[in-house]
């Protein structure tokens, strides 16, 4: 691997160097063992750690096959479906690589007794398999985690609606927390110039998340005026929601859990603020029962901070534990959109409130290939910038996953998998010399700085 490191580093490298490269047979990666699947039976969500189904681990390369590239990974991330897969929940992510395996030959090399996790990268194309054009050896990238097969006229309006669709390292293998990975070519993007291999690994996911569920007409369609109500909004997506809102034109209403976070909204340039903590809002009074004097309290508090106004949007995520008061605030003819459900899957709100109102529940997943490549060009071109919280080595994987899952994050949890330390990969200083001020400030209170 020390080649392939050198090459990537290499400022003068080229398309032939990276060809001439041998590929190793294998490669060290953050694994899944299948016969491990049920360890977590019977246990609380809260209670199953991460780390303890994570394993670091030498698996054979893949060999790329039609419209597939194999990238030498330099940075990856970790997103909340990589916490999902390593404590088996809804279901284990094997069910999805052995559905895969029926789909025919190419699908059949996903099903393995082992579970390449991880849905971002920033890296290097080593290899492509025939047909592809776009991209050559040599060529820095990033991924987007969309993977379709496009067979069917479904898609061809909107990826996300193939049904093939799936989650590149969720719903597939050879994910991105690892040193090498495999990823369909429309799965590639440029790599923004004027950042790290760690910065530019760790948008992907969140960044082109928030861009459909906000932005986009397949999801909230915001625009300038709208009050926006962000759950999480130092958090690895809400982070970028926020920007997107204040880039927009838009007001966002910035919901935290601590005076920390709060403040790394408000270097973000968000002035109206809920810590959710110091305010105590108890959403539930039980297991069973929720409490609506609550949802008036925050409706209360949002106008207080809007000047008398309701939302217009709400950008979802928490899911059962928020999702009563979030179709509650929103204004009459206003949008709930919601992508996860981080604290349950089972919601339950008032209808009423919905349907006396004309408010619409906007389901939002990831995004297509038009939408996450409008993402990234707005990091490319310093408009949205990426929010680092801390960064772990690849043999950390399962330790920065637990950091995720007890959101003791702000931002997102970077991972080094063959870059040998931070501050590598920026091919324009000139660019990042002009945006770093802004990229300082988007860095969240627990990653240092760089000098201004």
């Amino acid at each position: 691997m020390q080649e392939i490191i050198s090459a990537a580093l290499a400022a003068d490298a080229d398309a032939k160097d990276f060809a001439a490269l041998a590929v190793p047979e294998s490669y060290r990666a953050a694994v899944l063992r299948k016969e491990e699947a049920d360890m977590f039976e019977g246990m609380a969500s809260a209670d199953k750690d991460p780390s303890k189904a994570l394993h670091l681990q030498e698996v054979p390369t893949p060999e790329p096959e039609a419209g597939e590239v194999l990238v030498a990974v330099m940075a990856s991330a970790v997103n909340y479906n990589t916490v999902w897969s390593s404590i088996f929940e809804p279901v284990s992510t094997f069910g999805f690589l052995e559905r895969y395996g029926r789909s025919g030959p190419s699908g059949a090399r996903h099903d393995l007794p082992y579970h390449v996790v991880g849905s971002d990268l920033a890296g290097v194309v080593l290899r492509t398999g025939p047909g592809v054009r776009r991209w050559k050896p040599g060529d820095k990238v990033v991924a987007h985690c969309l993977s379709v097969e496009l067979e069917s006229p479904d898609g061809h309006d909107d990826t996300m609606m193939d049904p093939e669709q799936r989650i590149w390292g969720f719903e597939t293998n050879f994910g991105g927390l690892a040193e090498l990975s495999l990823v369909k070519a429309n799965q590639l993007m440029p790599k923004p110039a004027h950042l790290t291999w760690e910065e530019a690994a760790c948008s992907g996911l969140v960044n082109s998340t928030a861009y459909r569920q906000l932005v986009s007409r397949n999801g909230a369609g915001m625009k300038q005026g709208d009050n926006v109500l962000i759950w999480g909004a130092s958090g690895g997506l809400g982070s970028y929601a926020t920007q997107y809102a204040l880039a927009g034109g838009a007001t966002p209403i910035c919901v935290v859990s601590s005076p920390q976070k709060a403040e790394i909204c408000r270097k973000m340039g968000a002035e109206a603020i809920i810590d959710r903590g110091a305010e105590g809002y108890k959403f539930w009074r039980d297991e069973r029962t929720q409490d609506p004097r609550e949802w008036k309290r925050l409706g209360g508090r949002i106008r207080e901070l809007t000047g008398g106004e309701d939302v217009d949007i709400v950008f979802e995520h928490p899911g059962r534990e928020t999702f009563g008061a979030s179709v509650y605030v929103t204004r009459k003819g206003g949008t709930i959109v919601t992508c996860a459900s981080t604290s349950g899957y089972m919601h339950q709100y008032d209808n009423r409130y919905l349907w006396m109102s004309l408010k619409r529940i906007v389901g939002s997943h990831f995004a297509n290939y038009r939408e996450a490549w409008e993402a990234n060009r707005l990091i490319a071109k310093g408009k949205i910038h990426p929010t680092l919280s801390a960064v772990f080595p690849l043999e950390q994987t399962g330790a920065a996953a637990r950091e995720v899952q007890l959101n003791r994050h702000s931002g997102k949890v970077g991972v080094l998998a063959l870059v040998p330390r931070e501050g590598l990969g920026v091919d324009d200083p000139e660019l990042r010399e002009r945006h770093l001020p802004a990229i300082n400030r988007f860095r969240t209170a627990e990653q240092p700085a760089e000098p201004s």
